[in-house]
């Protein structure tokens, strides 16, 4: 893992004990969290909540141009990022890696130089997340990470939006993640923090989180391997697949792993009794979270797909202006 830590002004990645300065710091990009002042970020959550409820407001990015670099597939991630310009009266650029000169071995900062002079914002969903580094230092207009597999920050202005829409602030409140220390729980450690709540979580051992981002954050994140003690008095209940992408040929192994990691009605029943439940989909039903929660009044995942949409709107918005 290659976890981006520091303060907004000069955030730091850490890659085999070395510490590297991001050197472009001309241009916002959005690679995790804790990228922007925790100001800005809950303004863009802010911001998307009243896109939400009145689309026409939003600010016009005629003749601007997103584009999108996708290493793996995508539903709610591309529709969300076109349809968002869409509406926005901008436009987007679609490529995978196999229609470009990046899945036939151009430098990474070639690519980066290259299409950062003709598009005016880009969205890279990829594995490594020192992909998304090497291209933040070497393009000239904002990198938005759509996906890595250290970090999801846009998933995560999804869910806050959709919290905030159901139970008003997160601030002072209690989650609880249970499973994989995946892309989506590193970013929920830096979320705590951004937006000042306490997180639980609950991983199997050997599937723990970056150890370097709880050490960071424990006065806020408490780390154990029991789900019932995790989702205690929480108010929100949030987990993943069990085999991200890329880890297929994992999956019997960690689903013997996390056998004990379902999110069923008994586990949400020791949360509080207004607890939301969310996951960020594609869910599986009958193995990280049951059909009954999945399908249950208190389950919010089709807002926080939707809200995708919104927030990514949003965070547009403040990198284009």
């Amino acid at each position: 893992m290659t976890p981006l830590l520091g303060s907004a002004s000069y955030p730091f990645y850490f890659a085999s004990n070395k510490i590297e300065l991001v050197t472009n710091m001309s241009v916002k990009h959005f690679l995790t969290l804790l990228d922007l002042p925790s100001s800005d970020v809950n303004a863009i959550v802010a911001r998307a909540i009243a896109l939400k409820k009145n689309p026409e407001s939003a600010k016009s990015q005629s003749r601007k141009s997103l584009g999108l670099i996708f290493e793996k597939a995508s539903t709610r991630t591309r529709v969300a990022f076109e349809v968002a310009m869409t509406q926005m009266d901008g436009a987007s650029l679609f490529l995978t890696t196999g229609d470009s000169q990046l899945g036939r071995g151009e430098p990474i900062e070639d690519s980066a130089r290259v299409l950062s002079r003709m598009v005016d914002c880009l969205a890279i969903r990829t594995f490594s997340h020192s992909t998304l580094k090497r291209f933040a230092e070497f393009s000239q207009v904002p990198v938005i990470n759509a996906l890595s597999d250290d970090f999801h920050p846009c998933q995560l202005l999804a869910e806050m939006q959709t919290f905030i829409e159901h139970r008003g602030s997160i601030s002072g409140k209690r989650v609880a993640w249970i499973g994989d220390g995946n892309n989506m729980c590193n970013s929920y450690i830096n979320a705590a923090q951004v937006f000042d709540f306490e997180l639980q979580i609950a991983s199997p051992n050997g599937f723990e989180p970056n150890p370097e981002l709880v050490a960071a954050n424990n006065s806020r994140v408490t780390l154990s391997s029991d789900p019932r003690q995790a989702v205690s008095d929480v108010d929100l209940v949030v987990t993943d697949v069990w085999a991200s992408m890329g880890q297929e040929a994992e999956q019997a192994a960690r689903a013997e792993a996390f056998a004990a990691y379902e999110v069923t009605g008994e586990i949400m029943s020791l949360a509080n009794s207004d607890a939301l439940f969310m996951h960020c989909l594609p869910a599986h039903r009958g193995e990280e979270v049951s059909a009954t929660v999945l399908d249950s009044p208190d389950s919010v995942v089709w807002d926080e797909a939707e809200n995708r949409m919104h927030t990514q709107k949003a965070l547009l918005e403040f990198l284009l202006d």
